[in-house]
């Protein structure tokens, strides 16, 4: 039995801790999971920590292969998320029909989340400078819940906190109390891929390889579009 060490991004938890489960009771070896924001998890592999599994956006991913990571061959894309736009269950529905009426809509609401761009989330730092773009940081920032992290933006919605939480769908999903509305629109419109890769440092490779065959197993294409992403993997 091996320890896999697994370093991940907070949008496609669920599915790496769901299906790591299944990997954990079908294979004996056990896994070392990691959860954070791209930007904290970056920081943390080029300052010389070693993992068995790292997933990160793509661009990310990318960046990091240049250098010669990753093990040729291992990298694989895992799913795509949207950044969405939620409240708390059974609240009206902010009209976001628009990239006009979204800015109202913040304009307008009591409270607005989303995570922290300095904890280096990608959402996070998109939607800053989207307020930034808009010229609305300001005001809606007087009024900001920030969170460290995607489910930190749905507790914040849950609890009342804030009364508009944008994040991925993906990481809004996972919170109870939450509704998402829908993606931002229009040309506000972000998506992210989220991309594994196998570090050359990695002492568990072959356990590493196998559990990358399960998140990427043709069979779960359903479950994680159920949890808000599309897969990125080929059916089949």
């Amino acid at each position: 039995m091996a320890e896999i060490k697994v370093m991940s991004a907070g949008a496609v938890e669920s599915m790496v801790k769901s299906l790591g489960a299944e990997f954990e009771r079908a294979s004996g070896h056990k896994l070392n999971l990691h959860f954070g924001t791209a930007g904290s998890l970056r920081g943390r592999l080029e300052g010389g920590e070693q993992a068995d599994l790292v997933i990160l956006p793509a661009h990310v991913i990318a960046a990091m292969e240049k250098t010669g990571r990753f093990v040729p061959g291992s990298v694989t894309d895992l799913g795509r998320t949207v950044t969405g736009v939620a409240v708390k269950q059974g609240a009206p529905a902010p009209d976001i029909s628009t990239p006009e009426a979204f800015k109202q809509a913040l304009l307008k609401a009591r409270g607005v989340s989303y995570t922290d761009p300095k904890a280096g989330g990608s959402s996070g730092n998109y939607f800053a400078g989207l307020l930034q773009k808009l010229g609305i940081a300001e005001e809606v920032n007087k009024k900001a819940v920030l969170g460290k992290r995607g489910y930190e933006v749905g507790y914040a919605v849950a609890d009342g906190r804030a009364e508009i939480g944008t994040t991925f769908i993906s990481e809004m999903l996972t919170v109870k109390g939450v509704q998402v509305v829908g993606p931002l629109p229009g040309e506000f419109y972000f998506a992210n891929t989220y991309t594994a890769a196998i570090p050359v440092g990695s002492a568990q490779r072959d356990g590493a390889l196998a559990l990358l065959r399960v998140l990427t197993n043709s069979a779960t294409r359903v479950r994680w579009t159920a949890a808000g992403l599309e897969p990125a993997f080929p059916a089949g």
